[in-house]
């Protein structure tokens, strides 16, 4: 028989253990809803991890994708290249988006979307001088071939490079410059071809002719960058074993702005003279990249479907922009944070729809989403000092007293399907100690949601262009 004492103490752990119940539950809740991460995970590291390996297709042309200010980029040895900061980042990022936004505006009085084999994987490495956070693949160019680091841009459809004899102005970029007089391979585009005339609705810019009648184009940018030159063809060695043949490019002989360090750029659009289409023999209309995390790490751009996909990808309808046919589009119609959707009225996407691009930095949101998104990151994150906005960016924290952190979990929704961000895809590292929320509103409720390049970081991002659909797959890369 129980002794008065004992039955006491039973009553006290009894009650002990249903005060703490709570608790335990609201531990394991929290544990499952966010990430949680060391904070020195989030910042890049001094040295190249090229220990981690990538979940991204190995094919005979497969190559690896880093960083272009980090450490596995050689010409860091040097530090000619001056590094910008993060707000002429975010300041040039912001002159990206209202270059799009005006694109857009000028086409036409409708913002709407309407539904719309070989492979090659290229290295990708993140640039940050081409007036936003972009990605940089080497390509070879020429016979004999010369390689060329160049970015790489869903956004643009004309592929470019400084050529020689740089008749008006080129600037400073890590490889030689192209010289077509030594390739065997090489010859411009007359005036009076049909390759000329695509030059419009490729560029936003009607071709000109020169006093030779061969064919000049324009190629200008939102942050004032342009590069003018003659339209060409030669030949394009994506790998060692995938070449293409006469392959129209531009030829720049008057190049001026932020693309110090690069040679010039590769058009992954969806206009004839990209590089999906004019490869679409070959792969298919068919890529896909992963972005690496840091600055530190690697990823990957692929062509073709060799080896299939993952059956993690999550695949959406591939959307058309009735304004610019180049632009890949999605139906965004939601947004969860901790796995509970916010209320965000789905006329708030679909009144200006939505684009994936490589080039911008920082997600775009109708200003509606946006605030309904900071409101339930900042509940979410409220254990956590904020500091000062920083440049576009209003919800900052001070990690500085955190070993670890609890990131909140934020997934899109494209109807049916549900798309989980890493959790490198959650925060602007402005600082080692200083995190911000990688989101802005746009201030027009009328102009297009952007999906940059910061939540695709680690994801699968499937381009299946012939197919009509665009797919995410989680941890693609390191």
């Amino acid at each position: 028989m129980a002794s008065p004492f004992s039955s006491f103490l039973w009553v006290i752990l009894f009650s002990f253990s249903a005060f703490l119940c709570p608790y335990a539950h609201q531990a394991r809740e929290t544990a499952e809803t966010h990430h949680l991460i060391q904070v020195s995970s989030l910042i890049p590291s001094s040295t190249c991890n090229t220990s981690a390996s990538n979940k991204g297709p190995k094919s005979n042309g497969s190559l690896e994708v880093i960083h272009k200010y980090g450490p596995c980029f050689e010409s860091n040895k040097d530090k000619e290249q001056l590094v910008p900061n993060h707000i002429e980042i975010l300041l040039q990022d912001q002159s990206r988006v209202n270059s799009i936004h005006s694109r857009l505006s000028n086409n036409s009085s409708s913002n709407k979307f309407r539904d719309s084999q070989a492979a090659a994987t290229l290295p990708a490495k993140s640039g940050l001088t081409i007036g936003t956070g972009n990605y940089i693949v080497t390509v070879g160019l020429g016979t004999p071939k010369r390689d060329l680091r160049l970015v790489f841009d869903t956004g643009s459809d004309l592929t470019w490079t400084q050529c020689e004899p740089c008749a008006i102005s080129c600037y400073n970029q890590v490889d030689p410059i192209f010289n077509p007089s030594k390739s065997t391979s090489y010859s411009k585009i007359a005036c009076t071809s049909p390759s000329c005339a695509k030059l419009n609705s490729a560029t936003g810019n009607p071709p000109q002719c020169s006093s030779t009648s061969q064919c000049l184009y324009l190629a200008s940018y939102g942050d004032q960058s342009f590069s003018i030159g003659y339209f060409s063809q030669e030949r394009l060695t994506i790998t060692p074993s995938d070449v293409l043949e006469n392959f129209l490019f531009g030829c720049g002989q008057d190049n001026e702005g932020l693309f110090q360090g690069i040679a010039g750029l590769l058009g992954l659009g969806r206009n004839q003279i990209s590089v999906v289409q004019q490869a679409a023999q070959k792969y298919g209309q068919f890529f896909s990249y992963c972005l690496p995390a840091t600055t530190s790490s690697t990823g990957y751009l692929k062509f073709g479907n060799s080896g299939g996909v993952s059956n993690a990808v999550k695949f959406t309808p591939l959307l058309t922009l009735s304004r610019s046919a180049s632009f890949y589009g999605l139906g965004l119609t939601g947004i969860s944070v901790n796995g509970r959707q916010l209320s965000i009225p789905t006329s708030a996407f679909s009144a200006a729809g939505t684009l994936i691009d490589s080039g911008t930095v920082i997600t775009r949101l109708p200003p509606v989403a946006y605030s309904e998104l900071r409101t339930a990151v900042r509940a979410s994150m409220r254990g956590y000092p904020l500091t000062s906005p920083v440049s576009i960016l209003d919800t900052c924290y001070d990690l500085s007293k955190s070993m670890t952190v609890l990131v909140p979990r934020i997934g899109f929704l494209f109807g049916g399907v549900s798309v989980d961000l890493d959790k490198a895809g959650v925060f602007f590292m402005v600082s080692s100690s200083q995190a911000c929320l990688a989101f802005a509103g746009n201030n027009d409720a009328s102009k297009v949601a952007i999906i940059g390049n910061v939540q695709q970081k680690r994801l699968e991002v499937v381009y299946d262009v012939a197919g009509g659909r665009i797919g995410f797959g989680p941890g693609g890369c390191s």
